[in-house]
Parts: structure tokens; C-alpha cells; sequence
């Protein structure tokens, strides 16, 4: 549709609003200038907001702006404004408030529970009702955690069976799995469980993989929430069989046995070595206390002798 037939669509359309309005509201020929001006604003800003409709993004737990500005309202009076979720009104804003154009909605806290839930905007003025003036559906969104992926054993046969956990994230997830980052599992071996939380309504993922590949294969669970463009991803790394790092090991290992024996022996030879220096010194001794005790023998006999055979005096005759 060019714009030239969007406008005749327009005018056609207020035209027609404006005449119901009319005919509504005042059946008398001649309409009062105040309530054509309010039924002419209501079935414009009727019109306006039934061609403009968006969506936002809600993360639980958090303050989320349900946006709606028209800074053509400063000029009327005698009017409010209700943000309602279904029939339920939310919230009413006063004339005065909506005097700077902005009847934004400000909600403090969001949940799973408000995932597709439209909310819209009406003006009231005079006891009726105008269409909705912003309608802004609200979706939401949460994070999923970073996956902890397990490998395990078949009980039976020689497939191993990888799981992945991840949860508290909204809405459900989509979940791949990747052998040796670039091959796809076989059509049959994945196995995908999402729980939705009863009370939170947030999910938790548990997928399966059973398969049969090699023990060195890597094997990658990438949890994918499109609505907030967040990828998680966890690698389970196969066990490497190298010669390589098996004769590093041997020779690490036997180094430190024959360093282990070296050292043992030394701290033997060392003490074996103390024991014979403490017996040659312990023999030393006592053959010097020995020599020690002979000398004092051999001089008090000598001194004894002496005493007893005194020397001749001289005599003169």
C-alpha cells in the first residue's frame, strides 16, 4: 500500500469513528464542541493505536519500561488513562501526569508468568472508553545456567552415556550436542527432558547422549536461549593414550626411586661412618686413661724404692 492509499485508509477510517462516536454519544443534531473534540481525539488515538503494537523484553527479576509517548495530548483536557493486563486495570495515570507525553509503564519486578501477556493503554474521558492507545506485549526471558556436563559408563555394552544439567533460565532452551567440536551425534542417541519449575515456571534441562566413540573423543552440550542471544557450552575431554607422556611418567617415576636409594644409602654410609668414628675415639681413650694409669704406677714405685733405700753419708775419718 503506497502512502497516498494510506492516507485515504486513515481518513476513511476516522471518518467512520467519528461518526459512530457521534452517534453514541449525542443523539441530538447538533454535537457540543468538547465532546466532538474528545470523541475525534478518541477514535484518532483509537486508530493510531491499533497500527502500532511491539514487544519487550522482560528478564525475570528485574524493572521492565512498557514504553508509550504522544506529546499531542498536552492540548485536551478531562481525560485519564488505565494500563490494563486483560481486563484488569494496572495502573491509572491522571491528566496531569500524562502532560509531558510520556504514559510509560513501569513494572518492578516480572516473572514467567507474564511470558505473552499483552498489556494496553486506554483513555477514558467522560465515562467511555477509547481503544487502546498502546498495546505492548511483553515477553520474557532469564538465564540459563553454565551446563555441567558428566560422563559416565553403560552398565551393558560399550557405549558410554554423556548428561548435561542446566537450569533456572526461561523460556525452554534449544540443546546441541558436538563430537570433537564439529560432528553431530547419530539421529536416535540424544534424549532432551525440560521441567518447568511449578512455582517460577523457569525450566531445567537434563539431556542424555548415548554413544559409541572412542576414548580419546571430545564431547561438547551447548544450551542455546535464543530470546536473550545467550550460548553456554561445556567440553568433556577424552582420555589421551600417548607413549609420549607414558615414558615421561616411567622416567619420572624411576628417577625419583633411584634418587629415593641414593639418598638412602648416603644417610646409611653416614652413620655407619659416626658409629666407627665414635668407637676408633671411644678405643683412644681408654687406651690413654690406660697409659695414664701405668705412668702413675710406674712413678709412686719409684718414689717408694727411694724411700726405702736412703743414700750413704759421707764420713770423714
Amino acid at each position: 500500500m503506497d502512502q497516498s492509499s494510506l492516507f485515504s485508509f486513515k481518513r476513511r477510517k476516522t471518518l467512520n469513528c467519528f461518526r459512530v462516536s457521534r452517534a453514541q454519544t449525542c443523539p441530538q443534531r447538533e454535537m457540543p464542541v468538547a465532546l466532538w473534540r474528545t470523541g475525534l481525539l478518541l477514535c484518532f488515538l483509537g486508530f493510531c493505536g491499533c497500527l502500532e503494537e511491539e514487544c519487550v523484553l522482560g528478564i525475570v527479576g528485574r524493572l521492565v519500561s512498557l514504553p508509550c509517548f504522544y506529546n499531542e495530548l498536552s492540548t485536551f483536557n478531562n481525560f485519564s488513562f488505565e494500563w490494563r493486563r486483560g481486563d484488569s486495570v494496572v495502573f491509572r495515570i491522571s491528566a496531569e501526569a500524562a502532560l509531558a507525553g510520556d504514559l510509560s509503564l513501569e513494572l518492578p519486578i516480572v516473572d514467567a508468568k507474564e511470558h505473552n501477556v499483552n498489556y494496553s493503554l486506554l483513555i477514558i474521558s467522560e465515562g467511555n472508553h477509547s481503544a487502546p492507545l498502546c498495546t505492548v506485549c511483553l515477553r520474557i526471558a532469564a538465564s540459563f545456567s553454565s551446563p555441567l556436563l558428566q560422563r559416565e559408563e553403560e552398565a551393558q555394552g560399550d557405549k558410554e552415556v554423556f548428561v548435561c544439567h542446566s537450569g533456572g533460565g526461561f523460556p525452554e532452551p534449544a540443546v546441541d550436542w558436538l563430537i570433537n567440536d564439529s560432528e553431530e551425534p547419530p539421529e536416535g542417541s540424544v534424549r532432551t527432558l525440560a521441567a518447568s519449575l511449578p512455582d517460577s515456571h523457569l525450566y531445567n534441562i537434563t539431556s542424555h547422549l548415548t554413544i559409541n566413540i572412542p576414548k580419546d573423543s571430545s564431547v561438547s552440550c551447548i544450551i542455546k536461549n535464543l530470546s536473550m542471544n545467550e550460548t553456554f557450552a561445556s567440553t568433556s575431554y577424552g582420555v589421551q593414550d600417548s607413549p609420549v607422556v607414558t615414558q615421561a611418567s616411567d622416567g619420572v617415576w624411576m628417577f625419583s626411586t633411584a634418587l629415593s636409594v641414593v639418598v638412602g644409602l648416603m644417610v646409611l654410609a653416614g652413620i655407619a661412618y659416626q658409629i666407627r668414628l665414635d668407637r676408633i675415639n671411644k678405643r683412644k681413650e681408654q687406651e690413654f686413661q690406660q697409659a695414664n694409669r701405668g705412668h702413675r704406677r710406674r712413678n709412686r714405685d719409684t718414689e717408694e724404692t727411694e724411700a726405702m733405700n736412703p743414700e750413704p753419708q759421707d764420713t770423714s775419718v
